[in-house]
């Protein structure tokens, strides 16, 4: 009876550590790009950085954190005007995790709008 208490156990824990290093990737690479855009945003808010300009560098980070996405995914809109206006970054995505016998999607939104320092 011990000996399967300790195989059970043993099971959970092992599945616990992949579930850790299949599924906590992709949520760390969202929250450095979530982290990217706003950013992005910010500066974008406060000078006359064109929407194109933003938009070439956020899908630079992606690429670096290997985010799967299209430079037409990227969605900017700024408001305003320059300097006094706001920036609207929107990047949905979704990543692929093939879990054994599960194999899911996780779908991510990393959206941010920046009012600047103005307003």
């Amino acid at each position: 009876m011990g000996s399967i208490k300790l195989i059970f156990g043993l099971s959970v824990i092992v599945i616990s550590l992949y579930l850790c290093v299949v599924l906590v990737p992709p949520y760390y690479d969202n929250y450095e790009f979530q982290d990217e855009i706003q950013s992005e945003a910010l500066y974008g808010a406060n000078n006359s950085k064109p929407e194109e300009a933003i938009q070439d560098a956020v899908y630079k980070k992606a690429q670096e954190l290997r985010i799967p996405i299209t430079r037409d995914d990227i969605k900017v809109h700024r408001v305003g005007v320059n300097g006094s206006g706001s920036v609207s970054i929107d990047v949905p995505y979704v990543v692929h995790v093939a879990i054994p016998g599960y194999p899911t999607d996780l779908h991510f939104d990393a959206t941010v709008t920046d009012m600047g320092a103005n307003n």
